[in-house]
């Protein structure tokens, strides 16, 4: 086959590819503070005294809670820029024959519930019912504010910066495939009912713990691991840095559930969609800090490596240098193909 005509796998872009489509896009104007770029979380602009946030994303792997999903993930890419997200436009796609009335009222109720439970207003979008799809997709696009300070820009963060990461992954991963795929689990009926409450409880949104580092100090750049999993936020935060990173798995907090539930389907937790957990580059000094400080809002956290001058991705595993790995497909894409099989 054609270098280049090969079709593309489902999810994100292939890194290279996307890297060298971002750079062609012109720039140059002074009031964009974050624009395009690999692991920038969200765009920020500067309009006169006000410094804005923009952030838009999908929601494609689950329909269930699609409307939490949506308002949490725009959120959280917003928070890892230092902004405080304030208004929600969302396109519903739903698909022709099972969408009824009943089934758009329940969802439009539920937007209005995530909404208010972030403290987002939802201002507009477009809703239609779409020929050749099998089940709703979301769209959203979110404004945010910044307070005070500069963006969290990825490219701020430097060698010698610890990585930390709140709470353990991966989190939205598990919430998922309890609720796309409980038949194929070999679990019992109450650990599928925590499974499927991740969502809720510890609950996906890192907004929290964000804006406890920012208040901290020393904070060098944040980052949302969605899909591809905290191995591909790392490899995106790396990239858009300019430095390697060497990471600990011993340190990476893995939930008890997931070790029941992930092996069923082969996956990997570390390229498994993370949503749920921040990844934050800081100052060595500041790290410990941080940590504790969210340790007294109940919020789990560990120092995970360190950003390195070579450029080589390492993860340490039981003693062993070895390199961390890549995933070109979410980990979670193996309950469809599965299903399809």
């Amino acid at each position: 086959m054609t270098v280049g005509k090969a079709p593309l796998p489902v999810g994100k872009l292939p890194l290279p590819l996307l890297e060298r489509l971002l750079r062609s896009i012109p720039s140059g104007d002074p009031n964009i503070l974050a624009g395009p770029g690999i692991g920038v979380d969200a765009a920020v602009v500067r309009f006169g005294d006000q410094t804005l946030v923009f952030k838009t994303d999908p929601i494609t792997f689950t329909s269930e809670n699609i409307s939490r999903y949506l308002v949490t993930v725009n959120s959280n890419d917003i928070a890892c820029m230092g902004g405080i997200p304030r208004y929600l436009l969302v396109t519903f796609l739903l698909p022709a024959g099972p969408t009824t009335p009943a089934s758009v009222e329940e969802l439009f109720s539920d937007l209005k519930q995530a909404c208010a439970a972030m403290d987002v207003t939802l201002i507009g979008g477009h809703t239609e019912i779409t020929h050749g799809i099998e089940r709703p997709l979301a769209t959203g696009f979110m404004i945010g504010v910044m307070e005070e300070g500069m963006p969290h820009r990825p490219r701020a963060a430097k060698a010698g910066d610890l990585i930390l990461l709140s709470k353990q992954i991966p989190i939205e991963a598990v919430s998922v495939i309890a609720s796309e795929a409980p038949r194929r689990l070999d679990i019992d009926g109450q650990t599928l009912a925590e499974a499927r409450s991740l969502i809720r409880d510890p609950g996906i949104s890192i907004f929290k713990e964000a804006r406890i580092a920012w208040g901290h100090g020393g904070v060098t750049a944040m980052h949302d691991p969605t899909e591809g999993g905290l191995a591909t936020g790392l490899r995106e935060l790396a990239l858009a840095s300019g430095c390697g990173v060497e990471v600990y798995q011993d340190r990476i907090a893995v939930l008890p559930i997931a070790e029941k539930i992930l092996p069923l389907f082969g996956i990997d937790p570390l390229g498994a969609l993370a949503s749920g957990s921040l990844v934050v580059c800081c100052e060595e000094h500041r790290a410990e800090g941080i940590i504790a400080a969210w340790a007294e809002n109940g919020i789990e956290g560990s120092i995970i490596g360190r950003l390195t001058e070579a450029r080589d991705m390492v993860l340490v595993r039981d003693g062993a240098r070895t390199d961390l790995p890549e995933f070109p497909v979410d980990e979670v894409t193996k309950i469809f193909s599965l299903r399809e099989r």
